[in-house]
């Protein structure tokens, strides 16, 4: 049997890396892509293959998908669109420039990477494109508001594609974790400093009360219902290897929960219980 592939964004640390790991055990063909070079060396020193990919820089996705394609014979069964950052602050504190920084590698980096490779999956008669959203892509949450916003607008544009892909061999998947072990709040950190003059906002006294200690204090332990990245990839091989994948696989207690509560409570009811987790 043919050795299939995947490529993965963002494997630098978190659910991508522990993907691409595990994928790799189980007999997959693992791209590991980085945004920084250094990342990928140190993927490579593992015993990955770590081709260098930016999702906001369509020159990278182009030289990577090329780097794939002469490894595999011209055929790729699936992508795992997973890099992304956060900026946290509260929206009337986000400058526009903040939100067009953040959605090139959040949503117009994904959808440059499929749209350059549902040419290679036509050609092949199948194949399946896994995109990482979250539990706010459906469920917005207080501070969060340029992530909730990237994640929201992948909702819709992968539901969108999967309507229209329904006459291919081409599966569209969402993947929607909740909590989950990774970096992104350290690494959220120097997007926050570069973009919010939260000295000089109204809500200065929130951000001292909340968001600052949030950022900046030692984590401790795990958020409750926090889960290993371990928990994502569990989902990723159910959606790769099943004959039949979900059209989205929600990851961790409170994704089930919330998407149940949003299902069946009003929008003001919603708003009441969301504004106090």
């Amino acid at each position: 049997m043919m050795q299939k592939s995947i490529l993965i964004s963002g494997c630098s640390s978190g659910i991508g890396l522990d993907c691409a790991i595990t994928l790799q055990a189980n007999g997959w063909r693992v791209f590991a892509s980085c945004r920084k070079q250094q990342d990928c060396d140190r993927l490579s020193e593992m015993g990955l293959d770590s081709p260098r990919l930016d999702h906001a820089d369509k020159n990278s996705i182009e030289t990577t998908l090329a780097y794939v394609l002469e490894k595999t014979g011209d055929r790729l069964d699936a992508i795992f669109n997973n890099g992304a950052f956060a900026i946290p602050g509260a929206v009337e504190d986000l400058p526009t420039d903040a939100l067009r920084d953040i959605y090139e590698t959040n949503f117009f980096g994904y959808h440059e990477v499929i749209r350059q490779v549902l040419p290679i999956m036509r050609a092949q008669g199948s194949g399946r494109i896994l995109n990482c959203s979250s539990v706010l892509g459906f469920a917005a949450l207080p501070w969060r508001g340029a992530y909730n916003s990237t994640k929201f607008a992948l909702e819709g544009l992968t539901d969108t594609l999967r309507l229209e892909m329904r006459d291919t061999n081409i599966a569209i998947i969402l993947i929607e974790p909740g909590p989950i072990t990774t970096q992104i709040r350290e690494k959220s950190v120097p997007h926050f400093e570069k973009w919010i003059d939260w000295k000089n906002s109204t809500r200065r006294p929130q951000y001292e009360a909340g968001l600052l200690k949030r950022l900046y204090e030692p984590k401790g332990l795990p958020d409750k219902f926090e889960l290993p990245a371990s928990a994502v990839t569990a989902k990723v091989l159910m959606a790769l290897e099943s004959k039949r994948p979900k059209p989205r696989y929600y990851v961790t207690t409170p994704t089930y929960y919330i998407g149940f509560l949003k299902r069946v409570l009003s929008t003001r009811a919603f708003d009441w219980l969301i504004s106090r987790l």
